[in-house]
């Protein structure tokens, strides 16, 4: 007798058959199929959850195997497959057959919720299961993929009447859509553009990099407002598409991430770790291989605020995701692939001290670092990462009369509304194009696609060339500023690139080579 189940494994994860089996013998359970620790703690919490739920654990040797065996499996997801299987070997229950279980029990029959569930449901559709038992907590991720029927049991008795009722109706019946809640715990309220005086560059530069996914670095004294921009820049993000949603739903359920009822979310994620993060932290890993940072931020925004605080294997290590937006995590036994489509959003001081480019009249007074510990803190970020980052700018420090200015900023929403116009003209231009090569924004046209989809107007390509022959940039810089170019482009919906976005372009990446650039910054009038 046997009943399928899953367990959560990087972004994928495994379909597990649970098999029992019965005989005369010395009373006792048996785990076999490399359990770890928490399943074979299931023994236990079955065999009270039997007893509390009004029925009897059989009093015969029973064996458990858990298929495919060579491959490690932890976590108590497991314990209420294992408790149907047996319910099933001891003619308690009618057959699980094609029927996927997923629960934790407590000791006294109730059902816990577990992380996975939404994957679990994708990766069992695509094998042909298309009947779930799943815990009642976990509905509303459950109502998520269509085509699906599921019953959703808050305990074990009431398992085993789902799985009698299913037996005399050939079939689980097809539940009524909840109400999906969306967003919940993932995101919050981030503020309005209106909120930040001035800073009229940097609001520039977030709505191109909204628009078109590029990647931004800032740097700057102190209150010039890195942060409190940055951290608005979900509010004029377009929304997902519903197949990102539940690619990205996908993800965080894997992850356990989410809040308390969460299920779908439609909004850009907007991730922001603390300086300490481990690298398993960010790019994923650890026992399980559970999504990093980088992955919970798919189609959104991975946000380092204080940068070269980071470890600096950990800043090198985005280099790839960045290029190739997944990442591959190797161990020893296995090898997962988790999808890391994100954007990158760094914030800086452009020395230790965060006073380099503060005038000495401001109060504290100006820099006190050495030109090798500047250099030190600024080689964190590597010219290799840099090159990958297509919009940079060195921030000002904010003048007072800037400050205690009354006159109204632009809000959030007509901001939004801009960004949105252009990310569907880019949805539009891609739709045609083969999914192996398909972008999802300007910011990932491949090089074979430049041409086509980066027209240049008169006088485009020759302004181009000069600004690349005098800041002497790479190959990947160029494509880059093409990109760019081509989102500011769109924001004004113009059809192809004039020499006015090619400038605009290369402005926004001359600067973030030298922190010794914000004294020039805050030299302009």
């Amino acid at each position: 007798m046997y009943v399928t189940a899953y367990a959560p494994c990087g972004a994928e994860g495994i379909i597990i058959r649970v098999e029992a089996d019965i005989r005369r013998g010395i009373p006792g359970v048996d785990i076999t199929g490399l359990a770890e620790g928490a399943v074979r703690e299931a023994r236990e919490r079955v065999r009270a959850s039997f007893r509390n739920s009004g029925y009897e654990f059989p009093p015969d040797r029973i064996l458990i195997n858990l298929a495919p065996a060579g491959v490690r499996k932890d976590g108590a997801s497991l314990d209420l497959p294992i408790a149907v299987a047996v319910m099933a070997a001891a003619g308690l229950v009618p057959s699980p057959a094609e029927l996927m279980v997923m629960g934790e029990l407590e000791l006294s029959g109730r059902i816990r919720p577990v992380r996975g569930v939404l994957a679990a449901i994708a990766a069992a559709l695509k094998a042909g299961i298309e009947e779930f038992i799943v815990p009642a907590d976990n509905a509303a991720e459950a109502a998520i993929l269509p085509g699906c029927r599921y019953a959703a049991v808050s305990t074990l008795a009431e398992t085993a009447h789902i799985l009698k009722v299913r037996a005399e109706s050939g079939s689980l019946p097809l539940p009524e859509k909840p109400s999906v809640p969306e967003n919940a715990g993932i995101s919050g309220s981030w503020g309005d553009f209106s909120d930040v005086r001035g800073q009229g560059i940097y609001k520039r530069a977030l709505e191109i990099a909204a628009a078109g996914g590029h990647n931004l670095l800032v740097f700057g004294p102190p209150g010039a407002g890195k942060t409190m921009l940055a951290r608005r820049l979900p509010s004029i993000m377009a929304p997902l598409t519903a197949e990102e949603a539940v690619d990205l739903t996908r993800l965080y359920s894997l992850a356990g991430a989410f809040g308390e009822g969460s299920a779908l979310v439609t909004r850009p994620p907007f991730r922001a770790p603390h300086h300490s993060a481990s690298a398993e932290g960010i790019l994923g890993g650890g026992k399980g291989i559970k999504p990093g940072e980088i992955s919970l931020a798919h189609y959104g925004i991975l946000f380092l605020d204080e940068a070269p605080e980071f470890r600096k294997d950990v800043l090198q290590a985005l280099r790839e995701p960045l290029e190739d937006r997944i990442i591959t995590i190797a161990r020893a036994e296995t090898q997962a692939r988790l999808p890391a489509e994100f954007q990158m959003i760094l914030a800086a001081n452009p020395c230790p001290c965060g006073r380099l480019g503060v005038h000495h009249d401001s109060g504290g007074g100006g820099c006190l670092c050495s030109p090798e510990e500047i250099h030190r803190y600024w080689r964190k970020f590597g010219g290799a990462l840099l090159d990958r980052v297509e919009i940079r700018l060195a921030l000002r420090t904010p003048r007072m009369e800037t400050l205690s200015s009354v006159s109204g900023e632009e809000s959030s929403a007509s901001v939004a509304a801009r960004v949105l116009g252009a990310v569907e003209i880019q949805r539009e231009r891609f739709k045609n194009i083969e999914p192996g090569l398909r972008p999802r924004r300007n910011a990932l046209i491949p090089p074979a696609l430049i041409g086509s989809c980066c027209p240049l107007g008169e006088g485009a390509g020759e302004a181009l060339n000069k600004a690349s022959a005098q800041l002497g940039i790479s190959g990947r810089a160029y494509h880059g500023i093409l990109r760019v170019a081509r989102t500011i482009a769109d924001l004004e919906a113009s059809d192809s690139i004039k020499t006015i976005h090619i400038l605009e372009a290369v402005q926004h990446r001359r600067q973030g080579e030298d922190p010794y650039e914000v004294l020039a910054a805050n030299q302009e009038t």
